[in-house]
């Protein structure tokens, strides 16, 4: 990972401490490097709760709950 994501994802798992939050993350273009990114620091577990990688459409709507129609009309990204 380079230099700059680690210094931004370590800055906001501070913050999601600091504020007593935790963070779940949905992607799908991206394929998990969000989440990634985020638990490649050691002690994100306290902050990190879960990360879905959904790129089919039926994924996302059968485990995120995005309607299809949605999809549909505006596309998937």
């Amino acid at each position: 990972m380079g230099d700059r994501i680690r210094e931004e994802a370590t800055a906001l798992l501070a913050t999601l401490r600091a504020g007593g939050l935790m963070v779940a993350t949905a992607e799908s273009c991206t394929g998990g490097l969000i989440v990634g990114a985020l638990t490649e620091i050691a002690g994100s577990s306290d902050v990190v709760d879960r990360g879905f990688v959904t790129y089919a459409n039926e994924a996302k709507t059968e485990m995120l709950g995005v309607p299809a129609g949605l999809i549909g009309q505006h596309g998937a990204v």
